[in-house]
């Protein structure tokens, strides 16, 4: 898996402090985004985020390139509506000799990645001979495992990050996407670090865990550390 961004708003924690900034100020934004010392972007910021009034923070967002990860992955991203896809299309893009993706519970018994590794091959064949016979690609992708690796560009708001991260770097979410949001979260961490500084699971942020009774017990665990 590779996880990078590609691109973010210029001086994005500046940007959402002089946005912030603006509901209460009679200074324009443009002032404001020139005259805000570090000090007070970060205390501002951390306020902000603090007390969940987010709103401001969707004025930035970042731009990440991803490769390496399944469509089992891909599905599971898309449920977040505020944000912008643009996905490698099997449409388009003949999948002869995909690469694709083992999970690590199957990786960790040879006799299941035998019969893992046998299947894509199989599979691979499969979608050989269809394009063969004259079957377009866009008919003949039907037959492809959702563990088939794919490339994807996603676009967030940073108030989108926060909800994502939430949910996506708690141990209870899938360990595929799990893995990617935790790189993402590194990503805009280093040229956002105040604005990131409390993104992630609730039990971390917040001292609170969302799943109830299916906790991972993590909660408990930072709890006894206090």
């Amino acid at each position: 898996m590779k996880v990078k961004l590609l691109s973010h708003t210029p001086e994005p924690e500046r940007v959402a402090a002089a946005a912030a900034r603006l509901c209460y100020s009679s200074a324009g934004a443009e002032e404001l985004t020139e005259t805000m010392s570090e000090k007070q972007i970060a205390t501002l910021l951390d306020r902000i985020v603090t007390t969940g009034h987010l709103s401001t923070i969707e004025h930035v967002s970042f731009t990440f390139a991803i490769e390496g990860v399944s469509r089992t992955l891909s599905h599971q991203l898309v449920r977040h509506r505020i944000a912008s896809y643009s996905q490698q299309s099997q449409r388009y893009v003949k999948e002869h000799d995909f690469e694709y993706i083992v999970p690590p519970s199957i990786a960790a018994k040879p006799e299941a990645t035998e019969k893992f590794n046998a299947l894509m091959e199989n599979i691979r064949n499969t979608y050989d001979e269809l394009i063969e016979l004259g079957v377009h690609q866009e008919d003949a992708r039907y037959c492809l495992a959702n563990a088939t690796e794919t490339k994807i560009v996603v676009t967030m708001n940073a108030r989108s990050l926060h909800n994502f991260f939430a949910l996506r770097c708690c141990a209870r979410a899938q360990w595929e996407i799990r893995q990617m949001a935790n790189q993402m979260l590194a990503e805009v961490q280093k040229v956002a670090p105040v604005l990131f500084k409390k993104a992630g699971p609730t039990c971390v942020t917040d001292n609170y865990c969302s799943e109830g009774a299916l906790t991972c017990g993590r909660l408990a665990s930072l709890n006894k550390g206090i």
